[in-house]
């Protein structure tokens, strides 16, 4: 299988439903480690519309319906998150607790593999995105 390509990416990650199952396990880690506290603390008290954005952009994202935009409108993820000081370590913190939920969801390895590094992309976009507005930290 050829991901990226078509949906391809949305069904390896078992459509809406495996998203949203992704999404829910990221959170709870995310919710749960001492590591990714500084990232928690840039989320709202109440993760329910978090989910709800990660899950419907990833959809979109992976080939799937583009339920982000039916639901909120356009986004461009790094300029709309340079509005905080996002540095290498919340990147870090945010892809450790991804990788984390990743490695819950039974994948195959192939897809676990590429989805982590295929975030690891608008990751690294977000800290520069930051960096640019805040300058260097």
């Amino acid at each position: 299988m050829t991901f990226g390509v078509g949906d391809a990416s949305y069904q390896a990650a078992g459509g809406i439903d495996g998203i949203r199952r992704l999404v829910d396990d990221f959170y709870r880690i995310m919710d749960s480690s001492s590591a990714a506290a500084s990232v928690r603390r840039l989320h709202p008290e109440s993760l329910e519309q978090s989910r709800d954005k990660l899950a419907c952009f990833l959809s979109g994202w992976l080939g799937g319906p583009r339920l982000f935009s039916e639901k909120y409108g356009s986004i461009a993820i790094p300029s709309f998150h340079a509005q905080w000081p996002i540095d290498e370590t919340h990147s870090t913190a945010w892809l450790d607790c991804m990788a984390q939920a990743i490695a819950l969801q039974g994948y195959a390895p192939a897809f676990a593999a590429y989805l982590l590094q295929q975030l690891s992309v608008p990751a690294q976009r977000i800290v520069q995105a930051s960096r640019n507005r805040h300058g260097s930290a």
